[in-house]
């Protein structure tokens, strides 16, 4: 029953998913966290001068997890929504910013997220960047 309300529910929420439109998670990243983390996610973005928090290298993600992106953990990170201020508090909520393009999705595990497409496109960007 309780998965029979889920999937209703996600499909209630679901819109098209833009999160697989070419080049949205690069184009996102680059206009909306690249000031901090930096053009190649590294953490050395032009506003790290003026930033009281060390921004991390969002290229180490994997090898900082036992070589797994921890996908659901950067979405609920970059998400904002969920409670979770993993980075004390500084970083913008962008779940917010992206109001209106929310999607579902599952995580690796199987657990269902509904977000923004742009959030989902971003996360999928990061995986792709990761070093060993």
């Amino acid at each position: 029953m309780r998965a029979l309300l889920s999937l209703a529910i996600l499909a209630v929420l679901a819109t098209p998913v833009a999160a697989d439109e070419p080049g949205l998670g690069e184009t996102t990243f680059f206009e909306h966290c690249g000031g901090c983390h930096g053009e190649n996610a590294d953490g050395d973005g032009p506003m790290t001068e003026i930033l009281t928090v060390t921004v991390p290298d969002l290229t180490t993600l994997s090898a900082r997890n036992e070589g797994t992106f921890p996908w659901l953990r950067v979405v609920h990170v970059v998400d904002g929504r969920t409670g979770l201020r993993a980075h004390g508090g500084p970083m913008p909520i962008f779940g917010a910013v992206f109001e209106g393009d929310k999607v579902a999705a599952d995580a690796p595990d199987g657990t269902p997220v509904i977000t923004s497409a742009r959030v989902l496109a971003v996360v999928d960007y990061l995986e792709t960047l990761q070093q060993p």
